[in-house]
């Protein structure tokens, strides 16, 4: 962290479960910068295409971060392009991918980029969320890239509608399609104290409101919180669950 910010500290958490289907397809991580203290990549992918496609698009998304990241140097290179790098390359392996394996492998991408200085990069593609809370409550969350979302905004059906909308997974933008991704990216200037960073598939934020995971984040430490939900998220889904992932990354300040 820079001279000129204060101490903060950095608690994180992941969490997955197959859910109620045959196969894992969801891939998560949080990822410390390995040079700069502060600097954290969180990601979150929600394979699709059936067995073994789906994860093997996901596992192209977090390696292709993995390495990109680990490359990036902070405070000299732009954070946005990192992750627009990312999505952008994650892409051509997927694509590569299935033309080798005579698959079609699709994943969701949500990534947050927490900086030493204390700003976040979003970007996001699919129904996979990125969340901000400040304390309990939510700051903002990203829009699904999905057609019960394009109805939401065009006022045709409400957000409860959609969740249970016969048409809910499906989505209008993802990786590994012939169309190039068109993700969508946002900056939060300024992370506080108490605030707290969530991405998540759609197995796990289809089954809580903005506010219970406000109280989750704000009440309970990452590794509890993400337990938590998880095991929430599986008791609501009543025996027919998808996948589901979380990554959780919550900034305290040191006294």
């Amino acid at each position: 962290m820079s001279r000129n910010t204060p101490a903060f500290r950095l608690s994180a958490a992941t969490g997955i479960h197959r859910g109620d289907r045959l196969y894992q397809q969801d891939q998560v991580q949080i990822i410390a910068h390995p040079r700069q203290s502060g600097c954290v990549l969180g990601i979150v992918a929600d394979g699709m295409g059936g067995k073994s496609g789906g994860r093997k698009a996901a596992d192209q998304v977090i390696l292709t971060a993995q390495q990109l990241f680990e490359r990036f140097v902070p405070g000299e290179e732009d954070e946005a392009e990192l992750l627009r790098q990312i999505v952008s390359e994650a892409h051509l392996m997927i694509r590569l991918t299935a033309i080798s394996a005579e698959e079609e492998p699709h994943s969701t991408l949500a990534a947050y980029l927490l900086t030493s200085d204390r700003r976040c990069f979003w970007i996001h593609t699919g129904d996979s969320r990125l969340y901000h809370f400040r304390g309990p409550n939510m700051v903002g969350r990203s829009l699904d890239q999905s057609y019960v979302q394009r109805l939401v905004d065009e006022g045709q059906i409400t957000e409860d509608e959609a969740l249970v909308h016969p048409q809910s997974n499906l989505l209008t933008a993802c990786l590994g399609t012939v169309q190039e991704p068109t993700p969508v990216e946002s900056v939060i200037d300024q992370v506080e104290h108490g605030d707290s960073l969530m991405a998540c598939s759609d197995g796990l934020w289809h089954y809580f409101t903005a506010a219970e995971l406000g109280t989750v984040m704000h009440s309970l430490p990452p590794r509890d919180g993400a337990e938590l939900l998880v095991n929430k998220a599986r008791q609501r889904a009543k025996g027919s669950g998808d996948n589901l992932s979380i990554a959780i990354v919550r900034l305290d300040h040191i006294d």
